[in-house]
C-alpha cells in the first residue's frame, strides 16, 4: 500500500481519528479526499472551511513526502486501520488511530494486559511490576505499557524475562529515544514485540502527547494494572481511559504512609479489583484456563484479520463497541439499508461480525 496519502490526510490540521474516518467513508481513499473537489469536501459533518483550504494547500503533502523519506530510512512500518493486521481492540476506543506507526514485530495482540504506574517507584513498585509481567508473559498474555522510567520500564524488562512479547506505546515518534536510558530497551522490545505510536516521525515527547497515548494502551488491553500510583497521576488517566472503554481496571495494594502509593489505594477504595499474585489478574479479565503451566491461547487465531474496506470498518467499529441492531447501523452511517445488509454480510462472511436474533450485529 502506498501510505503517502494516509500520512498527507492525517498531518492536515483540524483532521482528527474521527473525521478521518468520515472522509474515507465519503470518498473511499486518502487520494480522493485529497484530489476531491471543495464543494464535495464541505458536505462532510466536520468539515470546516479551514480544513478544505488546508487539504488542498502544498504543506502536507510535502511533508509527506519527507516522512516517507524518513521511514524508509529507519524500517519503520505502517499499519492503517483498514489492515489485516491493525489491533481490531482499537476499534472499541470510539477514536481509533488511522496510522499507527511501528518498529518491530506484529504481536498478537490479544489477550493483552496493560502495566503501567510511577515514574518515581518505589524498589517494592519495581519488584511487583516485573514480577508480575514475567508471570503474564510466561503464560502468553502480551504486556503493554508506555516505555515511561518506573513501572513502566519494568514491566517491560519483566515481560522480556518472562520469554513473552511486550509493546511500548509512545508519546512521541518511533525513532525518538525517550527517555534516553530506555533506548537498549527499546531494541529489545522491538525484537520480540514493538515499539508503537501514532505520532510521526521525530515528534518530541510533549506533555499533551501522553494522554492520547494512554487511550491507546488501555485500548489494547483486556484490563489495566497499576502499581504504584501519585495522586493526579498519568497512571490514573489510563485507568479512567480503562473504565470508559469498558476495561477491567486493577491495582496493586501499598502502604497506606506511601506518598507513591495514594493513588493506586484510591483506586481500589473505589472498586478496582485488588491484585496481590497474577491469579487476581487472570480471573478479573476472564483470561486463560485452570492450568497455568500451559500457554493460554492459541494467539494466532485469537482475533479475525481481514482487510477492510472504510465502510466496512465504520461497521466493525460501530458494532464492536456493544451489539446493534441494523437500524441503527444504517442510522448511524448514513447509508441505505441495502448498502449497510451488504456490509454486514460481508463482515459475516469473513468471520468478524455475528447475527443475532431480531436483526442485531454483535462481535464473535
Amino acid at each position: 500500500m502506498d501510505y503517502w496519502s494516509w500520512i498527507a490526510l492525517r498531518t492536515v490540521e483540524g483532521i482528527g481519528p474521527v473525521l478521518f474516518r468520515r472522509l474515507l467513508e465519503r470518498f473511499d481513499t486518502p487520494d480522493h479526499v485529497l484530489s476531491a473537489a471543495p464543494d464535495d469536501l464541505a458536505t462532510v459533518r466536520g468539515i470546516t472551511p479551514q480544513i478544505v483550504e488546508a487539504i488542498a494547500a502544498p504543506a502536507c503533502r510535502h511533508f509527506a513526502e519527507a516522512e516517507c523519506r524518513r521511514i524508509e530510512d529507519v524500517g519503520v512500518r505502517l499499519l492503517t486501520f483498514l489492515d489485516a493486521e491493525y489491533p481490531r481492540q482499537l476499534f472499541e476506543i470510539g477514536d481509533p488511530p488511522p496510522l499507527l506507526y511501528l518498529r518491530g514485530t506484529i504481536p498478537a495482540w490479544e489477550p493483552a494486559i496493560a502495566v503501567v504506574g510511577s515514574r518515581r517507584a518505589t524498589r517494592e513498585g519495581l519488584k511487583a511490576a516485573e514480577r508480575l509481567s514475567s508471570e503474564l508473559a510466561a503464560l502468553g498474555v502480551l504486556v503493554v505499557s508506555g516505555l515511561a522510567r518506573g513501572i513502566d520500564t519494568a514491566a517491560h524488562r519483566g515481560a522480556l524475562a518472562g520469554c513473552g512479547a511486550t509493546v511500548a506505546v509512545l508519546g512521541c515518534g518511533v525513532d525518538v529515544d525517550y527517555p534516553p536510558e530506555n533506548r537498549q530497551l527499546a531494541q529489545q522490545i522491538a525484537e520480540s514485540g514493538c515499539i508503537l505510536s501514532e505520532f510521526p516521525m521525530a515528534t518530541q515527547p510533549l506533555a499533551e502527547h501522553f494522554p492520547r497515548r494512554n487511550r491507546i494502551i488501555s485500548g489494547l488491553s483486556r484490563g489495566v494494572l497499576v502499581v504504584e500510583a501519585v495522586e493526579k497521576s498519568g497512571s490514573l488517566i489510563t485507568a479512567r481511559y480503562a473504565l470508559d472503554q469498558g476495561r477491567e481496571v486493577m491495582a496493586v495494594p501499598g502502604p497506606i504512609s506511601s506518598p507513591a502509593c495514594r493513588g493506586s489505594n484510591r483506586l481500589i477504595k473505589e472498586g478496582a479489583q485488588l491484585v496481590d499474585c497474577v491469579s487476581d489478574i487472570l480471573d478479573a479479565t476472564r483470561i486463560g484456563t485452570s492450568d497455568h503451566s500451559l500457554p493460554l491461547f492459541n494467539q494466532n487465531a485469537a482475533v479475525p484479520r481481514c482487510n477492510l474496506t472504510p465502510r466496512e470498518a465504520a461497521v466493525y467499529e460501530l458494532v464492536a463497541q456493544g451489539p446493534r441492531h441494523l437500524d441503527e447501523i444504517t442510522q448511524a452511517l448514513e447509508l441505505t439499508p441495502g448498502e449497510v445488509s451488504a456490509m454486514v454480510l460481508g463482515l459475516e462472511l469473513k468471520g468478524m461480525l455475528l447475527q443475532l436474533p431480531g436483526s442485531y450485529y454483535s462481535l464473535p
